[in-house]
């Protein structure tokens, strides 16, 4: 994607794999600021206060943190120590065990001195097939909004929650890469943006669309259930952090209730992720998915500018009062529509059939 007109991307490899470029999130949507990494510690510190955000981001960036980790120490314990807590840094999002252990397993066969090289090689891979998947996700997604524009000859209304644009991504991203490919097929398109309260990453997806020129309008998060109500609402559109193999979702807090308002309301519902969300050793989210609890200051705060311009953060929850933070809730397969991947788009319980090597991981 463009940023004031320059390609760009949320995270990027510098000086033959020594250090890290990435976008700093937690500055937006107020101020776009680069920032480099060169010691692996320092990347998963982005990852767990999500200076880098969204399933297949912190899945790339725990590849490079990985690739860090290895030129620092490339020993067989050393290795198996970072993969540990790194996996443990956002438990909820399988992308990161994914990444982590994609570096393990293809380097191990290698002599230590010899692992930081191939290393680098498999992360430069695994970043630029991030890209692709996302880029065939939008193709396939833009298909289905394509099929609804074709019945209703107008602006299709398409409500989204959390973030799954580029910055959820390398590049593109896929709940928003099919909006953004469809836009630029033509497709008149109007996005609903949930502010998805307690981190508003539907600030950063307006964002995103601003710059691209797609038409959006930023709602409470308990906005979607009226506005399906009133037939305003053609279709919802989410990413996922963890697909589980019978296609139940946990996504950002919030996305089970749109699920509900959209099934009594006969909206379709619909997930766009790449196959490295799917978890194949699990079948019901709901008891199988670790739900990550985020520190309670999250809630206590609203981050904005203040009338000077500066960022401030204000409290607005007295800290000798209780809160709960879960950062996720699990959709169950049955309020899913249908599955946007790289592969196509199927109902959940038909994954298998898209990927049927995934199948038989799953039953090892």
């Amino acid at each position: 994607m463009k940023v004031n007109g320059v390609p760009t991307r949320t995270i990027w490899s510098l000086d033959d794999g020594q250090a890290v470029g990435i976008v700093d999130q937690t500055l937006l949507p107020y101020r776009f600021e680069k920032l480099v990494l060169s010691d692996w510690r320092a990347l998963a510190d982005a990852i767990v206060t999500m200076k880098v955000r969204g399933a297949p981001l912190i899945g790339i960036a725990a590849v490079w943190a990985m690739t860090l980790a290895i030129r620092d120490d490339a020993t067989d314990e050393a290795i198996h120590r970072v993969r540990s807590e790194l996996i443990a840094c956002r438990p909820t999002a399988v992308d990161l065990q994914w990444g982590v252990d994609q570096i393990v397993k293809r380097v191990m066969p290698f002599k230590p001195r010899e692992r930081f090289i191939a290393a680098v090689k498999l992360a430069e891979e695994l970043t630029q097939a991030n890209v692709l998947a996302n880029r065939a996700i939008g193709t396939h997604g833009a298909k289905v909004i394509a099929e609804i524009y074709a019945k209703k000859r107008a602006p299709v209304n398409i409500l989204t929650h959390c973030n799954a644009g580029w910055l959820a991504t390398v590049d593109y991203g896929t709940a928003l890469s099919a909006v953004y490919i469809a836009f630029e097929q033509g497709i008149p398109v109007h996005v609903w943006v949930d502010e998805t309260r307690p981190r508003n990453q539907g600030l950063l997806t307006a964002w995103e669309l601003e710059a691209c020129g797609v038409p959006h309008t930023v709602i409470v998060d308990n906005a979607g259930g009226h506005l399906m109500q009133h037939r305003e609402v053609d279709m919802v559109l989410v990413g996922a952090d963890r697909i589980t193999a019978i296609g139940d979702v946990a996504n950002k807090i919030g996305t089970y209730l749109k699920a509900l308002a959209a099934k009594d309301m006969d909206v379709p519902f619909y997930v766009a992720a790449p196959s490295s969300s799917i978890d194949w050793t699990i079948q019901d989210g709901k008891h199988s998915i670790e739900i990550e609890n985020r520190d309670g200051n999250e809630l206590r705060y609203v981050r904005g500018l203040d009338k000077s311009g500066r960022v401030t953060d204000i409290e607005i929850i007295s800290p000798l009062t209780n809160v709960e933070n879960p950062a996720f809730d699990v959709t169950p397969a049955r309020l899913v529509t249908g599955i946007i991947t790289e592969r196509g788009v199927c109902a959940p319980e038909f994954l298998t059939r898209l990927f049927p090597e995934g199948a038989r991981r799953g039953m090892r």
